[in-house]
């Protein structure tokens, strides 16, 4: 077998990239002229939330790649090995988009318009016992210092991670005792990223971006709900990446059952986010509290439910008919249709999770969104090609590699 351990970003490639991050800034451009622009606190608020709810969820969506590596190094798994260069090449996206979610909740924090975060307006404040009893967590500085934490740590960590994988490339592991040196350097590394993630991810940082637009609401399950709704879109991501290379006569090494193994992890995480969604509406239905079923209100009931109930079959029920059997999770047509319903799906979950807060009375245009979101689709499309044509495919010299070769799920 020949192994073509380079990936070459072809001509077709980067023009495609490229024209998706035109129609993004076109997009930008035209929501700008069309809602930005307007004196109308709320028409501005209307840009600056579909950029918000963009740049976190692809920040979160590539973020997810990085999450997936350090969680199988400490599981101890090595059946992704084979295509391990692929979610490294996505997590390289972190710190692009990073950059870029930073520069837009810093501009919507710090500028005039407070329609998306009424408590970074010191008159609401003053006005609200609510939002002032939420002060010691809702204020400007701790928004800014938990951010740069938040996004400086994943790109660091990752950084590091990727550094670890490429060292291995041109450096032979010299004795079994080298090889477990390196084998517990990773899992330190890995346990410090899931550590952060927990700190982040997994609970305050979506309150702060996210829970925040809708101040006065709260519930304890939305950072997992969020991380839930990212993580299947992230493995979606990775499979679509996989299937890719896969067409394009790369990954020799991965077979069909790595294929099958993604298609598990996007239906079982699928079934995860359908379990918080459910729980969290439930209880608060359930409930009837007049302060907590304010969120639900226009989102299961009100204008923006049909948004609501469209993604929750497209997240839920698609994927669990859909890949219910074997053969469909090794089909690359089925799993390729999955993966995009999952990416544009949890897309929509994210539209309906930012929108109902500044946008209460009318439902946004979406092809604007989704313009804006086919920016970013093509940014980690250029910089994760970039990122593989940096490195060889496959991981030379990793003591697990032989692991996922022989892999049989």
């Amino acid at each position: 077998m020949v192994i073509k351990e380079q990936f070459i970003v072809t001509k077709r490639y980067r023009s495609i990239s490229m024209l998706l991050m035109a129609v993004g800034i076109l997009a930008i451009i035209a929501l700008y002229i069309a809602h930005g622009s307007k004196s109308d606190p709320k028409e501005q608020a209307r840009f600056w939330g579909s950029l918000l709810q963009n740049s976190v969820y692809f920040l979160l969506l590539v973020n997810t790649a990085m999450f997936f590596i350090c969680s199988t190094i400490l599981s101890w798994g090595g059946w992704q090995m084979s295509f391990r260069r692929v979610t490294e090449a996505i997590s390289a996206c972190v710190p692009v988009i990073g950059v870029i979610c930073a520069a837009i909740l810093f501009a919507i924090v710090f500028g005039n318009n407070h329609e998306i975060y009424r408590w970074a307006d010191a008159r609401v404040v003053n006005e609200d016992e609510i939002i002032q009893f939420k002060s010691g967590f809702l204020n400007k500085g701790f928004f800014v210092g938990w951010t740069i934490f938040t996004i400086g740590s994943w790109a660091l960590i990752g950084w590091k991670m990727r550094k670890l994988s490429h060292s291995l490339d041109e450096k032979p592991l010299e004795s079994v005792e080298a090889g477990k040196k390196y084998m517990w350097k990773t899992t330190v590394w890995s346990a410090i990223y899931i550590v952060v993630f927990a700190l982040t991810v997994l609970s305050s940082t979506p309150w702060l971006w996210l829970m925040s637009i809708d101040a006065h609401w709260f519930s304890t399950m939305y950072s997992w709900y969020t991380f839930g709704s990212t993580y299947v879109a992230g493995i979606a991501l990775i499979t679509l990446f996989v299937v890719f290379l896969k067409n394009n006569d790369y990954l020799e090494l991965t077979n069909q059952e790595h294929l099958h193994d993604l298609g598990k992890f996007i239906f079982a995480f699928s079934i995860f986010w359908a379990y918080l969604w459910f729980d969290q509406f439930m209880l608060i239905w359930y409930a009837n509290i007049p302060e907590e079923t304010t969120y639900f209100r226009p989102r299961g009931y009100g204008i923006y439910s049909g948004i609501f109930w469209l993604m929750f079959i497209i997240n839920f029920v698609g994927p669990i008919l859909i890949l219910m059997s074997r053969g469909s999770k090794r089909n690359y047509a089925t799993i390729t249709f999955v993966s995009i319903s999952m990416v544009f799906g949890h897309w929509l979950d994210f539209f309906q999770m930012v929108f109902p807060g500044p946008n209460p009375d009318k439902v946004p245009m979406i092809l604007y969104d989704f313009g804006v979101a086919l920016g970013f689709a093509g940014l980690i499309m250029y910089v994760t090609g970039r990122a593989l044509s940096r490195s060889p495919l496959i991981i030379r010299n990793h003591p697990l590699i032989k692991e996922s070769i022989i892999h049989h799920t």
